[in-house]
């Protein structure tokens, strides 16, 4: 056995491994050498994981560990690592614990003493952020959005002044009310990126703002199938630096016009922020 292998499966030791979201070929080798030399495999649904292992050829034993048996069975585990035995956590797809089961095996590890290794690799959430185009330097991740409509818009409402990016998980059966939701509250001018089944054939990354996003979407079915990563660009404070040619267009059109509209075709002649624009005959304009 290799240092490396004789590594992967030291007793007593937890190791967080994380597993391929779509593509096979994303797994490490580090982490195909820990499932081949730990003791148990606890594993999020055996089957799924099953074919994982049947494709790799790995023949550790599985133990069921998911989000309604989690905190029953972490005591039965932390014995199992207490006697000297290793074991490896994955989920269905990508990091455990990330909106996967996990956190109370983990957190009692801890406190129990017991050796906890994480290892690198694939999660959802970096993959979609680092091609997303919306700024990475800061941003929040929200897990799954709530099932229902209210509690949706306050979690919208909650993070909409939040100026980091957001990032949500979102299954296609609830993906266009979710959109509706955040329309409602967020506007259609937030810029919004979606990023579907990915690292699979069909992986599809398409950002817009959210009113034009919505309308795309519309166009095709197929465009809402498949897991979901929702990316929001964080709230900006539209700039007071106006040009001086766009605020006397607007003051001119506003003799003739309704403000709205006269901010609204001033924008678009010198290619400013409309709302800046009509806030800015708001207070200029009626004084």
């Amino acid at each position: 056995m290799t240092d490396q292998k004789r590594c992967a499966g030291e007793s007593a030791t937890l190791y967080i491994v994380p597993t391929p979201i779509g593509n096979l070929g994303d797994i490490t080798q580090r982490a195909i050498d820990t499932l081949h030399n730990v003791d148990l495999i606890a594993a999020e649904d055996t089957r799924h994981t099953g074919k994982l292992l049947s494709y790799f050829g790995i023949n550790t034993r599985t133990f069921a560990l998911h989000d309604h048996n989690e905190q029953q069975k972490a005591d039965v585990l932390i014995e199992q690592l207490r006697q000297g035995k290793s074991i490896a956590l994955v989920s269905d797809a990508g990091t455990p614990l990330i909106s996967d089961p996990g956190y109370h095996l983990v957190t009692r590890c801890r406190q129990a003493g017991v050796n906890v290794v994480p290892l690198p690799g694939p999660c959802a959430v970096i993959t979609a952020l680092s091609a997303s185009g919306l700024p990475s330097d800061r941003f929040s991740f929200e897990g799954f959005l709530p099932g229902k409509s209210k509690g949706r818009r306050d979690v919208f409402d909650a993070l909409s002044s939040d100026p980091r990016t957001l990032i949500f998980y979102e299954s296609p059966h609830r993906i266009m009310d979710s959109l509706h939701d955040m329309l409602s509250v967020l506007g259609a001018e937030r810029q919004v990126v979606l990023a579907r089944e990915l690292t699979k054939t069909f992986e599809t990354i398409h950002g817009a703002p959210l009113g034009e996003l919505i309308e795309w979407l519309n166009q095709d079915s197929n465009r809402i199938r498949g897991e979901m990563v929702v990316l929001v660009a964080g709230h900006r404070e539209e700039s007071t630096d106006l040009p001086p040619e766009a605020t006397r267009t607007t003051a001119i059109l506003a003799k003739e016009l309704p403000l709205k509209k006269a901010a609204a075709l001033a924008a678009e002649i010198h290619g400013v922020k409309k709302n800046a624009l009509y806030k800015w005959g708001l207070e200029a304009l009626n004084n």
